[in-house]
């Protein structure tokens, strides 16, 4: 019995180990990009905290009191994200985000950058394959074609639609950072930390 319980928090132990080195390195890309103009980066950003899930059935694009809206606390994740991009002070190309309110009013609170509307960014939660829809294929070759362009493209958009293009799930005002190689393919090279609440 003593034996089994020595094993368990060996293993808790590596486990733990394990998880805080791959969160690190997942981190470390950041320092090797702060204060620089970097080639081919992408930071696919999920919207902040907005309560509830999907949007109410009378959903309008052009209405956000149809829509799913930020809460408080999700403009403040908002702006705490774009201090956070601020103080790297990595050289941001562009900031595009999804027609959602949600996703509109993040990146605005962001205030690293014009906002330009990009419907390939918008939910895919009404798709019945995200993985292949047209949105994803469109975004997937964004990205791709920015692999020599310089500074940090910023996307702002869903859950869904992140994991679509990389396979990665994301809380609320996290994003996944990705670029892709010279043969086109899209690797994930880093994660934002958890910042906010």
């Amino acid at each position: 019995m003593k034996k089994r319980i020595q094993h368990s928090v060996i293993l808790a132990l590596i486990t733990c180990f394990l998880t805080q080195s791959v969160f690190a390195n997942e981190l470390a890309i950041w320092d090797k990009l702060q204060g620089t103009n970097p080639k081919g980066y992408v930071l696919l950003l999920r919207h902040t905290l907005a309560p509830g899930v999907a949007d109410p059935e009378n959903f309008k694009l052009d209405d956000c009191t149809t829509q799913r809206n930020l809460s408080q606390v999700g403009r403040d994740d908002a702006k705490s994200v774009g201090q956070w991009l601020k103080r790297l002070d990595i050289k941001i190309a562009r900031v595009e985000s999804s027609r959602w309110c949600r996703a509109k009013e993040t990146a605005q609170l962001l205030d690293i950058g014009k906002v330009r509307l990009n419907s390939n960014l918008d939910s895919l939660l009404q798709s019945k394959d995200p993985v292949k829809a047209i949105q994803t294929v469109r975004v997937k070759k964004q990205i791709v074609d920015y692999r020599n362009k310089s500074g940090l493209l910023v996307l702002v958009g869903h859950y869904i639609n992140i994991g679509a293009v990389t396979g990665v799930g994301v809380e609320s005002g996290e994003g996944v950072l990705v670029k892709a190689d010279g043969k086109g393919v899209i690797k994930v090279v880093g994660l934002t930390p958890k910042l906010g609440r």
